[in-house]
């Protein structure tokens, strides 16, 4: 089989099919993440200077691949037409948002009942985490992602979001997150903050544009929305302007951001509307946290506290969210210490729901 792929130049391993550099920018039009076996490259200068090399790579199948292939085609075509298969286990569609709590608040509990305290608590839906240590570990994800979910549905729980801490498209958790997230109908799907470093600038964001059209390629052809978080600190992000730089050419119904007020306010509020009218044709989910700047033994340093106590205009926030029609889910995380975290949670969902009562109507 003979394929012609398009890279940018110096991009390592891992290569796009159908990167397109133009004065306007660059665009993705991805069908899959794959690793050369044989190339040959050529050189090329594009209008805008970028170098691009063109490959022609040669995949060698081998017929034991191409048997199995023949076999698994039928299999897969049945259980994609299954009733009640991928979608039709998702969330409903909404003209709210949804509540969801982010898993990891509540690691003492498992995922067998963490649905049905979430039910009892009030919560509509949940954000499940993946990654070492949480609910869903790498080590055994191939199960616990599907009993995870399926755990939740049981108990009248829908999985809006599935959180990771992990940022590689060649990481195989990630990729079975994904994967998995997009069978049993999870509508987004949120990878890890990458961080600066040491590393220069320019260069670190390139790595991060390979990175992020490596996750689009997946999310794209799995079904599943990805949402990039706006961290904090030294996290490729934090300024919103950086991001949208590398994914402004990209389809917007595949990737997008998980917004995060609390990080977003940090510079104040002329940056914090900014931001967000950047943000808002793209945002696929809402990460609800509040804090403040505190100086503590002279230095400056953002503390967490409960929604409505520090720097965000909620009702300003989910009134721009309303108008824009936005019905994504809200992923409550709670940062700051608390005597009594059940409480804390109870308190952070209350204001939520009166906030998007208020705002929704």
């Amino acid at each position: 089989m003979r394929d012609h792929r398009h890279v940018v130049a110096g991009d390592g391993n891992i290569h796009f099919d159908g990167i397109h550099s133009g004065g306007d920018g660059i665009t993705e039009s991805f069908e899959g993440v794959f690793r050369e076996r044989r190339a040959g490259a050529a050189m090329a200068m594009h209008a805008n200077g970028a170098v691009v090399r063109h490959y022609t790579t040669i995949m060698a199948l081998t017929r034991r691949q191409i048997l199995a292939g023949m076999a698994a085609s039928p299999l897969l075509a049945q259980q994609r037409t299954a009733p009640g298969f991928r979608r039709e286990n998702g969330p409903k569609p909404r003209t709210t948002p949804a509540i969801c709590l982010y898993s990891d608040q509540m690691m003492k509990v498992g995922y067998e009942e963490m649905g049905g305290l979430l039910k009892t608590l009030g919560f509509e839906g949940c954000d499940l985490m993946v990654q070492p240590g949480g609910h869903v570990t790498p080590e055994h994800a191939d199960l616990d992602l599907e009993r995870g979910v399926e755990a939740m549905t049981g108990s009248g729980i829908d999985v809006f979001s599935i959180s990771t801490s992990f940022t590689s498209p060649a990481n195989p958790t990630l990729r079975m997150g994904m994967e998995w997230g997009g069978e049993m109908g999870v509508p987004v799907f949120r990878p890890g903050d990458w961080k600066f470093g040491a590393a220069e600038p320019e260069q670190r964001l390139t790595e991060v544009l390979r990175d992020i059209g490596g996750l689009a390629a997946v999310a794209r052809s799995v079904g599943i929305s990805l949402a990039l978080h706006n961290g904090a600190g030294d996290t490729v992000g934090s300024a919103l302007w950086d991001t949208n730089m590398l994914i402004r050419g990209m389809d917007p119904h595949t990737i997008g951001y998980a917004f995060d007020p609390a990080y977003a306010a940090m510079p104040g509020p002329a940056a914090f509307a900014t931001a967000l009218r950047l943000a808002l044709p793209r945002i696929k989910m809402i990460v609800a946290r509040d804090g403040y700047w505190s100086k503590d033994e002279g230095a400056w340093k953002l503390v967490q506290c409960p929604l409505g106590e520090g720097m965000v205009d909620w009702q300003g926030f989910l009134a721009a969210l309303a108008r824009a029609r936005f019905a994504g889910p809200i992923s409550l995380q709670i940062g700051y210490p608390a005597k009594d975290e059940l409480e804390a949670i109870r308190k952070d969902l209350e204001f939520l729901k009166k906030q998007r009562a208020a705002a929704w109507g």
